[in-house]
């Protein structure tokens, strides 16, 4: 898979305390993972040590099918990066997860950046591994199903 965005922004990485780092295993295995606490069976995202719910410490995390509906969706034109000069325009959107009590997630929604974007629509999504990078990573972008 080729790039979606150009090299030279910054990479993400798990917080040197762990928390995230079982999403990011995920993603690598292509699992999209999200955590659930097993005290009121509560959805969480992002990545947190407590349930906001219930107040538990009972986080763990769960697979949940790599599909969503958007939400809200942004097309920009203005590079927010300096390595984004010349790449625009791109689509941001927010997806909820039906399979996680919809939750929402963003990324970028891949394709034509000058597409129609259907509030409610179903997306999948794509896992783009960048693993000749320093360090490796792998990426969720959204595409319409």
């Amino acid at each position: 898979m080729t790039r979606y965005l150009p090299e030279g922004l910054a990479i993400p990485v798990p917080e040197s305390d762990g928390l995230s780092q079982p999403y990011w295993d995920g993603v690598a295995a292509e699992r999209l993972m999200v955590q659930r606490c097993q005290n009121c069976q509560t959805w969480v995202w992002g990545p947190e040590w407590i349930c906001h719910s219930c107040h538990s410490f009972d986080l763990a995390w769960t697979e949940v099918a790599p599909k969503a509906r958007i939400y809200s969706w942004e097309r920009v034109w203005h590079p927010v990066h300096p390595a984004l000069k010349g790449h625009g325009p791109y689509i941001i959107v927010l997806v909820e997860l039906p399979g996680a009590d919809n939750i929402r997630m963003i990324g970028n929604l891949l394709g034509d950046p000058k597409q129609d974007v259907p509030i409610g629509g179903s997306v999948e999504a794509v896992f783009e591994h960048h693993k000749s990078a320093n360090p490796p990573h792998t990426l969720v972008q959204w595409r319409l199903a």
